[in-house]
């Protein structure tokens, strides 16, 4: 399945201040992550956030937060899965039910609230891609673990580059120029 920027919606899951600096090559994941995000809004696609227990893990990393501007939500959950919080999951099945049934996922941690989500979407025959390169976990070798889930449970594992060509799809795009300088 190629990822169709029309088709699509991204959710960045959980990459939030006091959670970011303890999970492995955090700073790759958060720029990746803001990288989807602009493309995102660059293309007109979705996006949605969301922050597991603000309270205790902080709100989204800033430099996140900015990249995705004022008018993106963020929405506060408990649940570890994003399916299991009722608004989060009402805004993702308005999206698809609005033709944006490919869902782009990004953010942390790969093993709890990013696998709990795509097991949960793979489980409702959601289309989901897992960025791989913009998720991360406390553990390397956890995160790689749940990645390997993911794949085996359905979800296409692809890198924020691929994201990025295959919303293009073209070179001669207007929005070529735009993104290929976030790419670099």
């Amino acid at each position: 399945m190629l990822a169709e920027r029309h088709r699509a919606q991204l959710l960045v899951i959980d990459v939030q201040e006091k959670l970011a600096p303890h999970v492995v090559e955090s700073e790759a994941a958060v720029t990746n992550c803001e990288r989807l995000v602009r493309y995102a809004r660059r293309l007109e696609v979705p996006v949605t956030l969301t922050e597991h227990y603000p309270k205790g893990l902080g709100a989204t990393v800033a430099s996140l937060r900015d990249a995705a501007g004022n008018k993106t939500p963020c929405f506060e959950k408990i649940a570890f899965s994003c399916w299991r919080d009722d608004a989060i999951r009402d805004r993702i099945e308005h999206l698809c039910r609005s033709g944006r049934d490919q869902i782009v996922v990004a953010g942390m941690e790969a093993h709890v609230c990013v696998g709990q989500t795509v097991l949960d979407l793979r489980s409702e025959n959601c289309n989901v891609l897992v960025v791989a390169d913009a998720v991360g976990s406390r553990d390397a070798r956890v995160r790689d673990l749940a990645v390997e889930r993911f794949r085996a449970a359905g979800a296409a594992i692809v890198t924020h580059e691929m994201i990025a060509f295959e919303w293009l799809e073209r070179g001669d795009d207007p929005a070529f120029k735009d993104l290929i300088r976030l790419i670099k």
